[in-house]
């Protein structure tokens, strides 16, 4: 249950205009939020889409396509709101884009089956020795 990671897409138009780590910061922090993810399970990345086609191709095109792997286990209800708080962000984060006729933004949460995943992770144990909890 303690997988949160959020893999952002953009296009190329809007990751040359954006700080794309703030985008990530911003993310993560609404992640950590939601009070519903442990903050060592969660993993905020984003990758640029150098080419891309979109809609009627005008080169002002441009989108960010979010999608949220969670681990198995929380309330429908629980997770919607989650993804309410992760959209909101994304929406502060990209005002300039809402604002124009040439963007598109999106947010999907897929929930991953327990018994097809498979994990390392040392970053939860040095937590839990630093910090007391995850």
């Amino acid at each position: 249950m303690a997988v949160a990671h959020l893999k952002i897409e953009l296009s190329d138009t809007v990751a040359s205009s954006i700080d794309v780590q703030a985008l990530c910061n911003g993310l993560q922090q609404a992640m950590v939020a939601c009070g519903i993810f442990p903050l060592a399970g969660i993993r905020v990345r984003a990758y640029c889409a150098q080419a891309c086609a979109i809609a009627d191709m005008h080169p002002d095109n441009g989108f960010v396509a979010m999608t949220l792997s969670v681990g198995h286990g929380r309330e429908k209800n629980v997770l919607a709101a989650a993804g309410e708080q992760v959209f909101a962000a994304a929406k502060a984060c990209l005002p300039d884009w809402l604002e124009g006729q040439y963007f598109g933004l999106s947010l999907e949460i897929r929930e991953i089956d327990e018994r097809l995943t498979w994990k390392a992770n040392t970053i939860r144990p040095r937590l839990i020795a630093e910090q007391g909890s995850e």
